[in-house]
């Protein structure tokens, strides 16, 4: 962890955690805390669902949601039932066939196929706004198979990119990037951000996932809450 990697734009500094450091928050708020998935995953689709509006123009919405198998996709898909919910244009394409879409994120799948939602795993079709909720942390190695092309395909169109929690392709912790990889207008990381994001070009946002501080006192995770009023701040490398 960093603890003087980021901070907000009024100045309080943030600590930034690894890919295994997240994993074990994850852990504790899940198994120690009951903080459960499904919980944070609203947290994280409402916030970003948020991000798109302010992202894309209201006279033109076409928004296209990518979504992958993991916590990232099912926040992505969360992210497109509220945005379906406001009247918006959105179409979900995964990376996958949706009958591999399990766990928490399948759930959220289903509560889109009761809504008639659009869900697609060919060519994503032209938008206004791109959301990458593909990969997040857990990335190992270079993104292939139909991951790579969908990233790939990100990197051809010429619309503003918004990634959930970490640009897909881009390594949580080094900033690596092992292949393909997004460069996203806004990231909207999440609880807490990642080591890898320093050298990011475009806005990063932190959104709060409601997790307990006691959560990262057990971790020995210095973090003083950023958000006071708001659920969503605006970062600043500090470094």
């Amino acid at each position: 962890m960093q603890t003087d990697l980021f901070q907000t734009v009024a100045g309080t500094s943030v600590t930034a955690v690894t890919a295994d450091e997240m994993r074990d928050v994850d852990r504790v708020a899940i198994e120690a805390v009951g903080l459960t998935l499904p919980r944070m995953m609203e947290h994280a689709g409402r916030s970003l669902a948020a991000e798109a509006l302010a992202m894309s123009d209201e006279t033109d919405r076409e928004i296209v949601v990518l979504a992958g198998g993991g916590g990232n996709g099912g926040g992505g898909l969360v992210c497109a039932r509220n945005l379906l919910n406001r009247g918006i244009p959105t179409t979900v394409v995964l990376d996958r066939e949706p009958s591999k879409l399990d766990g928490v994120p399948g759930e959220q799948l289903d509560i889109l196929r009761e809504m008639d939602a659009t869900v697609r795993t060919d060519e994503p079709p032209a938008a206004s706004l791109v959301v990458d909720a593909i990969l997040g942390y857990g990335l190992s190695g270079a993104p292939h198979g139909r991951t790579g092309e969908l990233i790939e395909w990100i990197d051809s169109v010429d619309v503003p990119i918004l990634s959930l929690d970490v640009p897909s392709g881009i390594d949580a912790t080094s900033g690596d990037r092992p292949g393909a990889a997004v460069d996203p207008a806004r990231t909207l990381t999440l609880a807490l951000p990642k080591t890898g994001l320093a050298d990011l070009s475009g806005d990063l946002l932190l959104a709060d996932l409601s997790i307990p501080a006691v959560v990262y006192e057990r971790l020995d995770i210095p973090s003083e809450s950023p958000f006071g009023q708001k659920f969503t701040v605006e970062l600043t490398a500090g470094r």
